[in-house]
């Protein structure tokens, strides 16, 4: 579906990764133009397959540049993904202040970055974005939260994509120690622009509460207890989370219930 008077859903549902950063890039602001419709499928290309993650290609050594390829092909897809949520956050909820728009594109304005980066290292390695298989649970998760921002905020940016603050760090140091430093570098600057995208989702989600009468921390303990059925996995790391918008108790409340590391295959 095209229309020139719907940039953000036409970037939504863009298929071609290329075309879509494009359409980022030249987003300048406004909400919803069109009354939001269901979107069981973003714009997305037809590769790479999505599986389960059980079925994703097993971790290899980062020693090779086949290994460290299954790594950043992981990464590149959740970055595509990032670039779909963030222009659902934008296209899915209307009548919100034009700040909150303005904050959302310039999230995907980043991710777009990030999968570009991302892309252009996965290329150097001999690989490319849909040359292995995927999953999809971050867009299951966009359409679980469709109908309410303040669910969308309390469990897109507050749990999965926070995860990223907790993992990240590790994954650069099994990198560097592969020497891989341009995989690095690039994981800095995700690191440093998603310690943003939760803050983003963190103050939004405060906005939201505020404005419904509620008490944002035991909202969001009765959001995840509700409707998350993933994994509360640790270790966090709290100074990283502190900085991104999470309140001294939710971090109490987090460690309490975490589950031991799990063999994360993105």
């Amino acid at each position: 579906m095209e229309n020139a008077d719907m940039p953000v859903w036409a970037a939504l549902m863009e298929t071609d990764p290329d075309r879509k950063v494009q359409r980022v890039a030249a987003l300048r602001g406004g909400g919803p133009a069109m009354a939001p419709v269901a979107i069981p499928v973003p714009g997305r290309p037809a590769r790479p397959v999505l599986v389960a993650p059980k079925a994703l290609p097993a971790r290899r050594s980062l020693r090779t540049p086949a290994g460290r390829a299954v790594l950043i092909h992981a990464l590149t897809h959740i970055e595509f993904n990032a670039i779909n949520l963030a222009l659902d956050a934008v296209y899915r909820f209307p009548g919100l202040p034009e700040a909150f728009y303005r904050d959302w594109l310039a999230v995907a304005r980043e991710e777009a970055l990030h999968f570009q980066l991302l892309r252009e290292h996965l290329r150097s390695l001999g690989s490319d974005y849909g040359a292995l298989p995927a999953h999809d649970g971050l867009w299951q998760m966009a359409v679980a939260t469709a109908d309410d921002p303040l669910l969308r905020m309390a469990l897109v940016p507050r749990v999965l994509e926070a995860r990223g603050l907790d993992v990240t760090p590790g994954i650069q140091a099994r990198l560097a120690q592969a020497g891989d430093l341009r995989a690095v570098e690039i994981l800095e600057r995700i690191h440093h622009d998603e310690l943003g995208h939760v803050a983003v989702g963190s103050r939004w989600f405060r906005y939201l509460c505020a404005s419904r009468g509620l008490d944002p921390e035991e909202t969001f303990f009765a959001l995840v207890n509700a409707h998350f059925r993933g994994r509360l996995q640790g270790p966090y790391q709290e100074e990283a989370r502190l900085q991104a918008g999470f309140s001294p108790g939710e971090m109490a409340w987090l460690k309490a219930r975490q589950n031991p590391p799990a063999d994360c295959r993105f």
